[in-house]
């Protein structure tokens, strides 16, 4: 009997065991662009995101597909561009066009994942929709969590630096007393950990696709005093532009929300705001290093993939006087991504190739290896080749489109389309009707001189190369479905 049992045990281990799946959290910020220690940023004090960098690879040239909070989140979650689900604005529901489509988590639920949101990761009207479901796709999870605190309960107290608009889209700002815990994003951190900790203890055999969305950066700016102590309002200065910078920009390439410089505000007010926005930078990065150290604490960190995304960039008044999103600008365009996936060759490294944000949903299906497939066509591809080597050469590059009112009069809306390569960016508005933009990345960083204007011989090359490449994947026609002008 000794021996049989001996045997048994010798062949049982010979037999390779089936790893569990790995498990997902995926991390949405609201607002964040570039202001990131380890994206550049050097006033940012990010210890918490820059080490989740250093253990995954971050992605330095990431674009969205449209820098507005809700066609972008659906965009990110379909794996479909703004064109084919037709949303451009905060109001259309994605699944208007495609009732059928399997969102990201959905795909997972059907590879039998357990799969729940805390905060937002569809669109949510900030800060009127905080601790409600928002503007939530019910098929895409199992459990949802919708916390609210301190932010919400004293919006009373929020200061706005232009009355005339509410808080939600004017600089507004608030440096709160209490504990991060207090805060709505304190409490969706908390409520994360708390999903985590009970998912090990009662589903230990299944895996979990967890989507955390924060609120902050967006307006208000509200977080904790002591993240307002870290940036001294001396120490804080508005971006330098060029004289004249703006003159070779079409009207059109400036967001409609923000129709003068600087909103017209004095710069002790401006560097207010800013102090504020990167208090919120900080006081998030905050949150994402709890839910890291809860990871290793419950022994999840080794088979648990974590995306960390923001739907767009963001404005502090670069090239003269732009804030907030909406612009094909780098700031707005460009948005912070990074990927751990375990025993990756690529981690702790950086990718400068060219990415796209619905590169997201078929990285994830081919880093958990689903066996499930979308029934939707999903427009990007797999990052994982990057994943593993992140400079191996890569021929892609990115499309970003806003629609808004050619101007502050909400009488005519334009499409305006961008295609970023490595070196170049074109921008066109309406097809060219209302302006063209080209921007040499290999010299102009900031994008202060338009070589759309009076081209020369290599920025002719250049344009001849890239408007087919934009027309073939982002229509410049304003879209058939009615549009609120109001609402973009």
């Amino acid at each position: 009997m000794r021996n049989t049992l001996f045997l048994v045990s010798l062949i049982l281990a010979a037999i390779p065991c089936q790893a569990k799946s790995p498990n997902v959290l995926f991390i949405a910020v609201d607002d964040l662009g570039s202001q990131i220690r380890c994206f550049g940023d050097q006033r940012a004090i990010t210890p918490n995101i820059d080490a989740l960098s250093a253990s995954g690879v971050r992605f330095d040239s990431a674009y969205n597909q449209i820098p507005l909070c809700n066609p972008s989140r659906a965009s990110v979650m379909t794996g479909l561009r703004p064109d084919q689900i037709g949303v451009y604005d905060l109001d259309r529901y994605f699944r208007d066009d495609y009732p059928d489509a399997d969102t990201l988590s959905q795909l997972f639920i059907k590879e039998g994942y357990w799969t729940a949101r805390v905060g937002k990761i569809y669109h949510y009207n900030v800060p009127a929709s905080i601790g409600t479901d928002g503007f939530d796709d019910p098929a895409s999870w199992m459990e949802t969590v919708n916390p609210y605190g301190r932010d919400k309960v004293e919006e009373a107290l929020v200061f706005n630096a232009e009355p005339h608009r509410k808080i939600s889209g004017a600089l507004s700002w608030h440096a709160a007393e209490g504990t991060d815990e207090e805060q709505t994003d304190g409490m969706i951190a908390t409520e994360a950990i708390r999903l985590m900790k009970e998912h090990k203890e009662k589903r230990k055999d299944q895996s979990f696709f967890l989507g955390v969305g924060f609120f902050r950066p967006h307006t208000p700016f509200v977080a904790p005093k002591a993240y307002f102590d870290l940036y001294p309002l001396e120490e804080i200065a508005l971006p330098e532009v060029p004289k004249g910078d703006r003159e070779d920009i079409p009207t059109a390439a400036f967001a409609h929300n923000c129709p003068v410089p600087h909103y017209s505000l004095d710069e002790l007010t401006l560097r207010k705001a800013t102090q504020a926005y990167y208090a919120c930078v900080s006081f998030i990065d905050a949150q994402v290093g709890r839910m890291m150290q809860a990871l290793e604490e419950e022994g999840l960190a080794e088979n648990t993939i974590v995306v960390f995304w923001s739907d767009h960039g963001y404005h502090l008044g670069e090239h003269g006087g732009v804030w907030q999103k909406r612009t094909l600008f780098e700031e707005s365009a460009a948005a912070p991504l990074i990927i751990r996936a375990p025993d990756l060759a690529g981690n702790g490294q950086a990718s400068p190739r060219v990415v796209e944000f619905v590169d997201i949903y078929p990285t994830l299906v081919e880093l958990a290896e689903l066996t499930q497939k979308p029934s939707q066509a999903l427009a990007g591809q797999s990052l994982v080749p990057l994943l593993e080597k992140p400079n191996a050469p890569w021929d892609s590059y990115a499309i970003t489109q806003i629609l808004r009112p050619a101007d502050d009069r909400l009488e005519t809306q334009v499409m305006g389309c961008s295609i970023r390569t490595e070196r170049w960016r074109y921008t066109e508005w309406a097809e060219g009707q209302y302006g063209v933009e080209l921007y040499d990345h290999k010299q102009d960083k900031k994008e202060y001189q338009n070589r759309a204007i009076s081209p020369d011989a290599e920025a002719s090359e250049a344009i001849k190369k890239l408007k087919p490449l934009l027309r073939a994947k982002a229509s410049g026609t304003i879209p058939k479905v009615p549009v609120n002008p109001a609402r973009l």
